[in-house]
Order: C-alpha cells, then structure tokens, then sequence
C-alpha cells in the first residue's frame, strides 16, 4: 500500500490544478489583439495564489513560458515576432531605466511581454537579461485597485496580480474593444475561494 507521501493528487489536465482547485469554471474567454508572453519564474508555477493559470485558459493568444535564466537566442526568438511590435509590461524605475522609445510602425499588432515574478525576482529577470531590458515598455499609469491583497501581500502600493496587470495593459492598448469585466469578475471569485481555504478551520467541537 501507497503511504501518504506517495500519493498523488489528481490534477485536472486544462488547467494542471488538483481537481479540488480546479479553475476551468472560472475561465472566461476574452476577445483580443495584442499577443501575450509570460515569462513565468519557476516559483510562481507551483504557487496555488498564482493567478497567470486564470489569464491563459481565458486568453487565447497568451503563451506563457517558465523559467528564470534564458539563452540569448532562445530568449530573442520568444520576443520578437514577424510583423509585430513589442512592448514590456514594466515600469519605468530607476534601477532599470526604461530605454528611449523607438519608432514604431502605426497600426501594427502588438507582443505584450509580461513578467511574472515578486518584484525583486522580475527586476533580477530584468536585469540579467540585456534583450529583455531593451525592449520598449508599457506602464499602467494608475493601475486600478486590486483584491489580490486579500490572499498576497505587496511591498508596494500600486502592485495588482499579474492578470489584472495584463488586462489593463490590454485595454490600454485596445481600448474599448476589448472587454476585461468578466474576466476580472472571475478572478475576484478566484480570489474569494483561495481567501475562504486559507482561513481556519474550527473544529465541531470547538464551535
């Protein structure tokens, strides 16, 4: 017989949640434009918090790759794209100046890059990757409040999850067409239900 650390729990096989967190309900296919790449860091895979999981079962242009280090040549051939411009998702800050913006050529589709990563990781990402660091980039200006805090601490005050970064990038650069209200609608019950199983369980005989 199996011991208990050597079972596995099922996983679904969309989503690759364990089937008691399965998030395949909560996936709201949203209409866009613009392509999306993740760079996701390995320790944001594992955590059930992670809210990139949501973002890519409901976005049908999003890939999103794990890792922390990557080879120049791999690393260039996710960013760029034949006929596309790209932009990083990454504020201008002074321990990484935001180069000087390009030319850019109008009304050509867009390659949003985004990282997700705790701020220190996704700025040593930044940092050690000199391709990453020179792609034009794209700011949210007054990013919107988030509900993540009620299952993530933030060190700063105007840090959001990375999908709700993502879909306010998006409507940033899509503008009206591009409808982000069910897709935050679900997060927030994403959100809800990680909240409902961290808190403590009271015992029956102690209610």
């Amino acid at each position: 017989m199996n011991g208990p650390s050597t079972l596995r729990r099922a996983a679904c096989a969309r989503c690759q949640r364990p089937q008691a967190t399965c998030l395949c309900a909560l996936a709201r296919p949203t209409a866009h434009r613009t392509q999306v790449l993740v760079l996701q860091h390995p320790q944001e895979q594992r955590q059930a918090k992670n809210s990139v999981a949501l973002l890519r079962l409901s976005l049908a242009h999003c890939e999103v790759v794990v890792g922390e280090r990557f080879a120049p040549g791999a690393l260039q051939a996710l960013l760029q794209r034949p006929g596309r411009d790209t932009r990083l998702l990454y504020p201008d800050v002074p321990a990484a100046p935001a180069p000087p913006a390009p030319g850019t050529t109008a009304g050509a589709p867009l390659r949003l890059v985004v990282l997700d990563a705790t701020w220190r990781k996704s700025l040593r990402m930044l940092l050690g990757h000199p391709a990453l660091a020179a792609l034009p980039r794209l700011a949210l200006d007054a990013p919107a409040p988030t509900r993540y805090r009620a299952i993530r601490a933030a060190r700063r005050a105007d840090q959001v999850s990375t999908l709700e970064a993502t879909v306010q990038a998006l409507a940033m650069l899509e503008g009206p067409s591009f409808d982000a209200a069910p897709l935050l609608e679900a997060f927030g019950r994403f959100v809800d239900g990680v909240a409902e199983r961290q808190r403590p369980r009271v015992s029956s005989d102690q209610a």
